[in-house]
């Protein structure tokens, strides 16, 4: 599964939504998300023993993030921010583009095909590391996390959704490259289409069995199905 059911998936979308932790950028890489996520969890359950069980289980931030919601609202609002600012400082540090990325956004564009970001990170950060960049020209929409609600991440449709009403397209006529099975989710909840993008052996399996579209290794080969 991946010239042929790149190129097919590709040529229904009037546009393409792109993830943005994996597909085109990583995000921690320079800043480890365990230790970005042991100082949200730090602040969040500094008064709060409970908390601070639950969240001494998890070293993923966005995690942290849900938990803290999930304990306190105005907890989780602290988290928020904190989150967002890690965020940025971290796509500062964070290196290159995914490899093969930028020449999948070329082709894209270039196609005619109308561009977003949807993410679970914050739009601040996204929208910083694509201007660091110059990736910025490319993208028509940016959709970050939903500020306070994180019960609209992905695999809510929410983010997918609102990018189709932004570019003024039918969510059918959409494809999400994303790298975990909540984006597949996402898509398929939004009505569109899905392509894993499996930058970890293991994930290939997960995204046929989860019913993407088109599954590939290389976000370069996005650009070449493009062409």
């Amino acid at each position: 599964m991946d010239s042929d059911e790149l190129s097919k998936t590709l040529a229904g979308a009037s546009a393409v939504l792109f993830d943005f932790d994996g597909p085109l950028c990583d995000v921690f890489a320079g800043m480890p998300a365990p230790k970005v996520a042991g100082e949200l969890a730090r602040k969040a359950s500094a008064h709060d023993a409970a908390l601070r069980a639950k969240l001494a289980a998890t070293d993923d931030p966005i995690e942290v993030l849900r938990l803290a919601f999930d304990a306190d609202p105005e907890i989780g609002s602290e988290v928020d921010q904190a989150l967002t600012a890690a965020e940025v400082e971290a796509v500062a540090v964070a290196g290159a583009p995914t490899a093969g990325a930028v020449a999948a956004l070329e082709a894209v564009k270039a196609a005619g095909r109308r561009i977003a970001v949807v993410s679970n990170n914050s739009a601040e950060c996204v929208r910083s590391f694509l201007a660091r960049h110059l990736l910025d020209e490319h993208v028509r929409e940016v959709i970050g996390r939903p500020v306070n609600r994180p019960d609209l991440m992905k695999p809510h449709p929410h983010s997918l959704l609102r990018a189709a009403e932004l570019l003024e397209v039918s969510p059918s006529e959409c494809v999400l490259i994303g790298d975990s099975i909540t984006d597949i989710q996402a898509a398929h909840l939004a009505g569109g289409t899905a392509i894993g993008y499996a930058n970890k052996p293991h994930k290939r399996d997960a995204f046929v069995e989860a019913g993407a579209e088109a599954v590939t290794e290389y976000m370069k080969a996005i650009a070449d199905a493009m062409r």
